[in-house]
């Protein structure tokens, strides 16, 4: 099936290594699974960088740096600058997911394991769904709703379960970085139809830039001087790979696979971190976690195909 990708799109074109003598659809999904690995180790990077960083210096702190990787790319490929359309939609981008989802990401990791985050961030699909329906005019089935139900049951069960005794701030900041990045991924998905999407991420990072780069710069810099190793590459991480490359693989996998396709892929990112979240902090990793989790991404899965109708 062609795809048809902007313009723009094409100016970054995959390797050959990689995407030469096999279809669109399956190229698509190797660089959508490739944007899900590099996502899926988020909660564990930002935890070790929370070693030696604030949760404010940890969440938007990597913004900056990937700012300046991103307005180097702008320049080198002399991109010309947005629209003022296009720059208003941008901003609401950057505050989902340049802003809102690092910072109370982090906020939480300072607080609970990755494995418990990785159960609340597997609604991310379906709450991208239902953002993107909200900013389309259109109202989803029954089915999305009762899907969501059953993923939220499902937290509260294992919450209760696990120790917590009920939801806590934790939790709900975790459910603010849902929504933010929701929203970020809805209207962003909108816009790479006609920018591309790796401009998309590239510019809200360049807008974001001037709001952080005083009151984050300096707390930022003092912090990293007495920084660990380890908290210097988990911080490393969550800037290049977390909060820019990794927008790269994901957004070109869905123009050239399909949303719907290469969507799917998503559904693997929580198991993923729970794995990671084991193998690189020593988490444990229980049966409900994993139980709970499976019910998350079943009922994400089933109420992220439910259909939507338009508003009146």
């Amino acid at each position: 099936m062609k795809v048809d990708v902007s313009m723009k799109e094409k100016q970054i074109t995959p390797p050959a290594s990689i995407a030469q003598g096999i279809s669109n659809e399956k190229a698509g999904m190797l660089y959508g699974l490739l944007g899900v690995c590099s996502f899926s180790l988020t909660l564990p990077a930002t935890k070790v960088a929370l070693t030696a960083l604030t949760p404010m210096t940890a969440g938007l702190g990597r913004a900056l740096v990937a700012a300046i990787l991103a307005a180097i790319v702008l320049l080198i490929r002399r991109v010309p600058t947005p629209t003022w359309k296009e720059t208003r939609q941008l901003l609401l981008v950057a505050g989902g997911v340049v802003i809102g989802f690092p910072y109370f990401s982090a906020w939480a990791m300072q607080r609970v394991p990755a494995t418990h985050g990785a159960i609340i961030i597997a609604l991310l699909p379906l709450a991208t769904a239902g953002a993107a329906a909200f900013f389309s005019g259109e109202r989803p089935a029954r089915m999305y709703w009762l899907s969501s139900g059953v993923a939220c049951l499902a937290i509260l069960v294992y919450a209760a379960s696990s120790g917590f005794g009920a939801l806590q701030w934790a939790d709900l900041s975790l459910l603010a970085a849902v929504i933010s990045a929701a929203i970020g991924y809805a209207v962003g998905g909108q816009l790479a139809r006609t920018m591309g999407g790796w401009q998309v991420i590239s510019w809200s990072l360049v807008f974001s830039f001037p709001f952080l780069v005083i009151p984050i710069a300096g707390p930022l810099l003092s912090q990293l001087q007495n920084a660990s190793l380890t908290a210097w590459i988990g911080f490393s991480y969550v800037s290049v790979i977390s909060q820019f490359l990794g927008f790269f693989a994901w957004y070109h996998g869905l123009a050239i696979g399909g949303v719907a396709r290469v969507g799917q892929t998503q559904y693997l990112q929580p198991f993923l971190t729970i794995f990671a979240s084991y193998f690189l902090l020593a988490e444990s990793v229980t049966l409900g976690a994993v139980l709970a989790c499976v019910i998350v991404v079943a009922s994400v899965a089933k109420g992220r195909t439910a259909s939507v109708r338009q508003k009146a």
